[in-house]
Parts: C-alpha cells; sequence; structure tokens
C-alpha cells in the first residue's frame, strides 16, 4: 500500500472514531493559492445557453474525444486518464457546484433517504474547480473500472473503504490530505467549507505518488451530428428520484442541447414542483447537455437494514435517449468490466448519440415512464 492510501485509511479509523460530533475539518492551505472562481448569482433570471459544439470532421484533423465525440479542450488532455470526481447534490445549500458544465459525462443516481450524488467524468477539459467534493458510493466502482479514471471522492463508510483499497484500481485513489494539496482545497465563501479540485493541478499529485496516468482504451461510444431516425418528440424530460429530488430538461432549439432545471424546494405530494435553473458555480454557464440518458438498472441493497445500494451496470437493459428534441427507445450494454457504457439498438447495433456533453440518469429498472405529448416522465420506483 502507499503512503497516500495508508495515510487515507489512518484518516478513515479516526473519523469514525470521532464520529458526527467532530468539529469540521482544518481549512487546507495550499502552498501556491489556487485560482478560485468568483461566484455568480445563486438563480439568474435567464442564463444564455451555450453555443451547440460540432464535431470536427476534418479526416486529418485534431484527435476526437471518445467521450464527447469532440476535440478535447487541449490535444494533450487525450495522453492521460480520465477523472472521476464524487459531487454533492443535497442540501441545496451546496448548490450551485462547480465545474459541472465542463465535464464529458455525468451519472446521477440514488443514494438514500430520497437523495441523489453525481459522478461527473472529466477527460476533454480540465476546470481549474470542481465540487463540493462528497463520499463515494458502491455505484463508483463500475464507472471507475468502465472508464479506466481516477477516483477523486471525500470519504466512504468501513466496508466501502475497504473494498476501494482492496481494487484493482486503489492505486488511483485521491482524498483530500496534506500531500494532495494545492490541487484538492478547501474554499468557504458562505460558511460552507466546501472541498474542490483544481483538476489542472492533479498531475504534481499523480507524479508525487508514481501514479500510472498513461492513456487508455476508452473507444466503444458512437456519435453523429446527424440524429437517428425513429424518435419522438421530446420537448421536456423530467426526471423525478423522489420528493424531494427531482429535475426537468428542457430543449433549446438555438443551442440544439437540453438545458437542467433542478428542484427548488420539496414536493413530497408531488403535485406542485418547483424548478429553478442550473448553473455552474464556477463560470455562470447554464448547465445542459447534448444528450439526456436514462437508464434502467437494477439497484441492489448491500448493507442490511441500511440504505447502501449497488447499481448493477453490467450486462443490458431498456434505456432512453434524449437528443435533438426527440426521444429514442434503445438499450445499454456493457459486457465486460473494462468495457465502457454503450447504447445499442433491439438488434445490438450502435445508437450514435449527438456529440457533445452526456448526463446519465440511472434509475431502478422497476421505474415508471409515461409520455403527454412532447413531455417524458420518468420517476424511479423505490428498492424494496
Amino acid at each position: 500500500m502507499n503512503p497516500l492510501h495508508a495515510f487515507a485509511k489512518t484518516f478513515l479509523a479516526a473519523a469514525l472514531l470521532l464520529g458526527a460530533c467532530a468539529p469540521a475539518p482544518a481549512v487546507v492551505t495550499p502552498t501556491a493559492a489556487p485560482s478560485v472562481p468568483t461566484l455568480p448569482a445563486a438563480n439568474p433570471a435567464s442564463p444564455s445557453p451555450t453555443p451547440a459544439p460540432t464535431a470536427a470532421a476534418a479526416p486529418n484533423g485534431p484527435a476526437l474525444n471518445p467521450l464527447t465525440g469532440l476535440p478535447p479542450a487541449a490535444p494533450e488532455l487525450l495522453e492521460r486518464r480520465p477523472v472521476l470526481v464524487k459531487v454533492q447534490n443535497v442540501p441545496r445549500e451546496d448548490r450551485p457546484q462547480w465545474g459541472l458544465s465542463q465535464a464529458d459525462l455525468v451519472f446521477e443516481y440514488y443514494i438514500e433517504y430520497g437523495d441523489t450524488r453525481f459522478a461527473a467524468l472529466f477527460y476533454g477539459q480540465q476546470p481549474t474547480a470542481v465540487g463540493p467534493i462528497r463520499s463515494a458510493r458502491h455505484v463508483d466502482i463500475p464507472l471507475v473500472q468502465m472508464y479506466k479514471s481516477f477516483l477523486i471522492f471525500g470519504g466512504a463508510y468501513e466496508e466501502l473503504f475497504d473494498l476501494l483499497l482492496e481494487s484493482d484500481f486503489q492505486e488511483r485513489l485521491i482524498r483530500e490530505g496534506p500531500n494532495t494539496a494545492p490541487a484538492l482545497f478547501r474554499y468557504d465563501p458562505t460558511g460552507r467549507n466546501s472541498l474542490l479540485v483544481n483538476l489542472s493541478l492533479l498531475p504534481e499529485v499523480y507524479q508525487r505518488y508514481g501514479m500510472d496516468d498513461s492513456p487508455q482504451e476508452l473507444d466503444g461510444m458512437a456519435f453523429s451530428a446527424a440524429p437517428p431516425a425513429g424518435g419522438e418528440k421530446a420537448e421536456r424530460v423530467f426526471v423525478r428520484f423522489s420528493g424531494g429530488m427531482y429535475n426537468r430538461w428542457d430543449y433549446d432549439p438555438a443551442s440544439g442541447r437540453y438545458l437542467r432545471f433542478a428542484d427548488a424546494q420539496d414536493d413530497l405530494n408531488r403535485d406542485k414542483p418547483v424548478y429553478t435553473a442550473a448553473v455552474d458555480r464556477a463560470n455562470g454557464q447554464p448547465i445542459g447537455a447534448e444528450n439526456v440518458v436514462v437508464l434502467w438498472v437494477p439497484y441492489e441493497r448491500v448493507k442490511a437494514g441500511a440504505e447502501v445500494y449497488q447499481a448493477e451496470l453490467l450486462g443490458s437493459g431498456p434505456a432512453y435517449l434524449a437528443r435533438d428534441g426527440q426521444l429514442l427507445h434503445v438499450r445499454w450494454q456493457r459486457d465486460a468490466a473494462e468495457d465502457v457504457l454503450r447504447l445499442v439498438d433491439e438488434s445490438g447495433q450502435p445508437v450514435p448519440m449527438k456529440p457533445g456533453q452526456t448526463w446519465f440518469s440511472l434509475l431502478e429498472d422497476d421505474s415508471a415512464v409515461r409520455q403527454e405529448g412532447a413531455d417524458w416522465f420518468f420517476t424511479f420506483q423505490p428498492v424494496p
């Protein structure tokens, strides 16, 4: 076990002994202060949509990011591993989050007590602030395996932490510690003492601990600027995980993207949802995606008497792809642990996504879907 993981194990044991009454962790003072973006207004009235990206088509043009179908921000970014960052979604006081507008892929999944969390994957861009960083969950294990990524997380309960340290990617686990600053740092503009990561400084951590940052095989996703035939009109996509955790995606024809609107208050009776435009605190840009994908996956309770789940991402299952204002009934497929997740039709042929960012919502495979005109409603079915 390298020194980083020995420190992480010791830190976890201390946290378990101190319990919930422990004081907030001390702010890590970087040796060189990172550049932290100025916070924009939390709920701008009408954020301007980000122009839709277009894939490079020149045969001798720049290499394309296999996770977006677009050129990366810099060619050298594809000569490294992706980075998976665990990002907080509750409480609402921690919103808006930093950096989500620059992720290649974002996975939203159920964690416990009606709440969700994000796992944001970065490969083609490296923002200087991503977070707030939170703890790992079981579903992060297959995500790290399929994208051969690093995992940046805030902690884990003891049994899961042991699984992470026993995994085949234990050398790629990164947590807050005295030797991970200034890449990981604390920012406290509103009394929240948020833990963030500056992705551009991570190579210093890799070098310090001899971590393998070599490029990996990530092919498997298909992209096409032209939408597949057979889609149904989808102007809005609603995804509800619980009475307090729901979101809506509105198609914006001007940008060719779906813009995200998140729950602004609890809607326990599920009849009066209130939404607010989701923005990126790092740059003030609206959160949007060229592709919104809803996956039907089996959730399994892995800890008796507690809401601790694993979402099975090996095999295949039903899925829905919203792109270009239409929704397609497809399937997700992942045949081996090292394979990336891809979308296929009923015959197993690849279904192309639009070049750009993709958001995945992982719903339990007994969840509900209904259509009302051009609106689609997806409702998570609680796990027994």
